[in-house]
């Protein structure tokens, strides 16, 4: 199977558990894959022929920048599911979200979750 992917997208957003963390917006980051059939795009050059980058990032933003959830987990579900919702070309996707001033403490590099779903 073919993919396309964004890595590295980066979000100021309020989510979290402690009450701080709805309120002080921190960084968030997001690397998305998208399982899909490229081989009519690449002979046919034609972007009705693949799934627009623009508007997969676009829709990703709109999730983690938007209403405040306590869990990244039900920031990548709810992201996921509009992904394979909006784009009927996606197999499947697989997204990961990213949390590196999670208010742990300890020394660590990044915190994050990454989900797979599949259209059914």
């Amino acid at each position: 199977m073919d993919r396309i992917f964004l890595h590295g997208m980066r979000f100021m957003a309020c989510h979290g558990v402690l009450p701080h963390e709805r309120e002080v917006p921190q960084t968030f980051e997001a690397d998305v894959e998208l399982s899909l059939d490229l081989r009519e795009a690449g002979e046919t050059d034609d972007l009705r022929s693949t799934v627009n980058y623009a508007e997969v990032y676009e829709l990703i933003r709109h999730v983690i920048e938007g209403a405040p959830k306590a869990l990244i987990e039900a920031l990548a579900e709810e992201a996921a599911a509009q992904i394979l919702a909006t784009f009927p070309r996606i197999r499947s996707v697989t997204l990961t979200v990213h949390k590196p001033a999670a208010p742990i403490a300890g020394i660590f590099a990044d915190v994050g979750v990454s989900i797979t779903r599949d259209r059914g």
